[in-house]
């Protein structure tokens, strides 16, 4: 218990380098999770239609949880925000349990287990992908929880001989199940158990083996479908909106290159080191032989799903968190086994070898971890001010009411605007995710200035040229713009704006005050804003 102490310690550590940071994505889970403790229902603020804009129900519940106890989204502590420190207390709470199902299985393996969760400890610490990941607010500690608890589940059936145990079964059905409700790909690990058990089968338990198997997929899929028909009878989809929103792909061999990428960020020489020590352990007769596979299934399948999935604009590889965690139980546990039940010359050839090439590994990584950490993916605090804030002030200045703004970054605008906020990403507005999955921008733009008439828009990049939001068509489609950012920037409909004394007025106040935000959000990204809430404004009192 010492060693996975330490390990939690070490990797908490590693996290608070992060700062108070925070993924702006995150805080939209934050919203909806403040509109269903309000008794509002899924929607993301309230007025809002219900709309599944988040793909994370079981991160989702916590969060919930956490507000209802008043832990979540209510005060600050010593200075911090609890909206900061709940997701990344709940991101420690589950970096413990992984390293609990990583002495699980060690424990049954090798006598020195504390080494093994040590090496995981340490191979995760210096992993800024995990590290970042896990203390974003995102629901990935809880993803890379489950998928190691699977794991070892299935690695103590296979040693105990209790694969084929109808409790075995069901409790790897559930934690699959709790997977699928934490990420949508997290569905893959239903397939974990099955294939662990077709590796064993044979004709003596084929039997057991197919009723096990038919056990583990109904304690799956009989949940999952009542969850199926809830989502269709509350948003009349069998996705999240989400998923339709980032238009995936229908899988095919070539999607498999994105696992090209991260194998390349792990390091070959890793990689390879790594596969060679576990393939030395599998073909040894013994303990970790037995058990390894029920390691090695969810972490092919966890890998698998990462490289169908749509390649990510955040960087540092959001949806690999569980990859690595199934990745240092298999090495740590393949070369403790080398270490205790080899030669003299396997030991030293296999230490010498994990050590070096988790090395070179480590050295290649870190100019790209120092660079995240300097400046970490779009913080919900330079969302909330940028978007929140300053159109709370545009319409104050201009006197308008029932005002509605339309943005690209949601979530810390969601927790700040007193306006009807929309969507531009299309992750809570279904018209604009069926645009862009099925490609259609002219559509975008009818539902854009026909009908939702935004009196907000704002635009940049990607968020330009993508939906064809030019300067041209917002000018023709009545929207003067109250502050140039690139080939887009902040818009307002013209004929809401009675007084053009205030929008000249309103004007010089955006060129005065949102180049300051922008230049902070470039010099100091990681600068800490208060606890967030609706009608925050730029004034002193909210900093």
């Amino acid at each position: 218990m010492a060693a996975v102490l330490l390990g939690t310690v070490l990797i908490a550590v590693r996290g608070s380098q992060l700062g108070r940071w925070v993924v702006d994505d995150a805080a939209i889970t934050f919203a909806y999770a403040r509109s269903i403790d309000e008794g509002l229902g899924p929607v993301q603020q309230a007025g809002s239609p219900p709309v599944e804009g988040y793909s994370n129900p079981a991160w989702l519940a916590l969060l919930v949880l956490g507000r209802r106890l008043g832990l979540f989204d209510h005060r600050t502590y010593f200075g911090v925000p609890d909206q900061v420190l709940y997701p990344k207390g709940l991101g420690v709470l589950c970096a413990l349990g992984t390293l609990m199902a990583v002495a699980c299985v060690a424990r049954q393996l090798v006598t020195n287990s504390w080494a093994v969760v040590l090496f995981c400890s340490a191979f995760l610490t210096v992993n800024m992908s995990f590290v970042a990941w896990m203390f974003s607010g995102l629901e990935n500690p809880l993803y890379a929880l489950l998928a190691t608890l699977l794991a070892a589940v299935l690695a103590r059936a296979l040693l105990n001989d209790r694969l084929t145990a109808t409790g075995t079964a069901v409790v790897t059905g559930l934690v699959a199940l709790a997977a699928a409700l934490t990420r949508p790909d997290g569905a893959v690990l239903a397939a974990a158990y099955p294939m662990v058990v077709l590796l064993r089968v044979n004709r003596m338990t084929l039997r057991p083996s197919a009723r096990a198997a038919a056990c583990a997929v109904a304690a799956f899929v009989v949940p999952y479908a009542a969850f199926l028909v809830w989502r269709y009878a509350v948003f009349a989809r069998l996705v999240p909106n989400t998923a339709l929103a980032k238009a995936q792909d229908t899988p095919t061999w070539e999607s498999f290159s994105g696992t090209g990428s991260l194998l390349s960020f792990a390091g070959w020489t890793a990689v390879l080191a790594g596969a060679l020590v576990t393939g030395a352990a599998l073909g040894r007769s013994g303990p970790a032989r037995t058990a390894l596979p029920g390691v090695l299934v969810p972490l092919v399948l966890t890998l698998a799903a990462f490289g169908v999935l749509n390649p990510d604009w955040m960087r540092m590889f959001r949806f690999a968190t569980p990859v690595w965690a199934l990745a240092s139980l298999t090495v740590g546990v393949a070369l403790m086994d080398q270490v205790e039940r080899g030669s003299l010359r396997a030991r030293v050839v296999a230490c010498v070898t994990v050590g070096t090439a988790l090395l070179v590994s480590w050295g290649g990584q870190r100019e790209r971890a120092a660079s995240f950490q300097a400046h970490p993916t779009l913080p919900v605090c330079h969302v909330a001010y940028r978007y929140g804030a300053v159109f709370n002030e545009y319409a104050q200045r201009l006197k308008l009411t029932n005002a509605s703004v339309l943005v690209p970054d949601l979530g810390g605008t969601l927790l700040t605007s007193n306006l009807a906020v929309r969507d531009l990403a299309g992750l809570t507005e279904p018209t604009i995710a069926e645009a862009y999955a099925d490609k259609d921008m002219p559509a975008l733009r009818r539902h854009v200035f026909e009908t939702l008439r935004p009196t907000f828009i704002h635009t940049h990049g990607h968020w330009v040229t993508t939906p064809g939001l030019t300067v041209p068509r917002l000018v023709a489609a009545g929207y003067v713009r109250i502050y140039p950012e690139g080939t887009g920037g902040d818009w307002v409909r013209a004929a809401a704006v009675s007084d053009p004394r205030q929008l000249a007025s309103t004007r010089s106040w955006a060129a005065r005050e949102v180049p300051k935000l922008l230049s902070q959000y470039k010099t100091n990204p990681n600068e800490t804003c208060g606890q967030l809430h609706p009608g925050l404004t730029l004034g002193a009192a909210d900093r």
